[in-house]
């Protein structure tokens, strides 16, 4: 592909290098210690205030730094960085998409930031290595990538080429779509209800199914007004696709397939929703919710 062609976006954040991310983790795990937990009962008892109400104030003191961890408010990329700049190539693009899809419907779409980090990084939703993959956060609204995932995408899954990495990113970028549609949040209260999430038909499954589509919803909007695409493109993301399905994953890794645990769907699944979505580029044929079969 061209990618050349997209306009850079400027949400792309650079936290290579700064140490995970920085800052205190308080989020996702452990909190106040017991000897800070006396000691603000101590505060309390001479200053005559309740512990309680001193707890409470610390601890949304504590939220809001989560909420933007230290560390990835940083710079950006080196202007020679040519893979920052593809990432800002997609990201862009993505933007351009979806903000025209929601001025379609009377939405305002909000961009959210991209994170680059080596190793390891902290995220309003806690602490992950680059061993997770990408991610979307919808803690701070924020994609986090390690391009290092790039290459084992290539040398582990044989899913190589520069739009097989492209749909990764608007894959994710689907999900922050999922967002701010109110999907996630609806996901989130089946989750609290004791709904079943993983599964063959799963809630998590048809989750990421969506976020396959609207990747492919993108990649036939970008297609439209830039023309791009060179031949072999489209088969790139659904190698990619393909190739990090559940049942390969789990038949490389375990050499069986268990369709209980599934939280993505199945190779032949991805590469179904995301041809879904490139096929017309309309995101209302991406209801994997609602769909009998998936």
């Amino acid at each position: 592909m061209d990618w050349r062609k997209g306009r850079r976006s400027d949400n792309v954040v650079d936290a290579r290098g700064s140490g995970g991310g920085g800052g205190m983790r308080f989020g996702g795990g452990k909190g106040l210690g017991l000897g800070a937990i006396l000691l603000i009962v101590g505060i309390g008892w001479l200053t005559g205030q309740d512990p309680l109400q001193i707890l409470g104030q610390l601890t949304g003191q504590m939220e809001q730094r989560q909420a933007a961890p230290a560390g990835t408010e940083g710079k950006a990329p080196p202007a020679n960085d040519e893979q920052a700049e593809f990432v800002s190539s997609i990201l862009g693009d993505t933007e351009d998409t979806w903000k025209a899809l929601f001025a379609q419907s009377g939405q305002q779409y909000r961009e959210p930031k991209l994170v680059l980090f080596s190793g390891q990084v902290n995220s309003a939703c806690g602490f992950a290595s680059a061993a997770v993959g990408p991610f979307y956060c919808p803690a701070d609204q924020r994609v986090y990538l390690d391009m290092s995932f790039f290459r084992e995408m290539e040398t582990r899954f044989s899913a190589a080429g520069d739009f097989a990495q492209a749909y990764v990113i608007a894959h994710e970028i689907g999900h922050h779509v999922q967002t701010l549609l109110g999907v996630s949040k609806q996901v989130q209260a089946a989750r609290q209800r004791g709904e079943r999430m993983e599964g063959a038909n799963g809630l998590l499954v048809r989750q990421e199914l969506q976020a396959d589509c609207f990747a492919g919803v993108w990649a036939y909007q970008a297609q439209k007004r830039l023309n791009w695409l060179e031949p072999g493109d489209v088969e790139e993301a659904l190698n990619a696709a393909n190739a990090i399905g559940d049942d390969r994953l789990q038949q490389q890794g375990q050499g069986r397939v268990v369709p209980d645990s599934f939280t993505h769907g199945t190779s032949a699944q991805r590469v179904r929703w995301f041809k879904t979505g490139f096929d017309q580029g309309d995101a209302q044929r991406c209801d994997t919710f609602n769909a009998r079969s998936l």
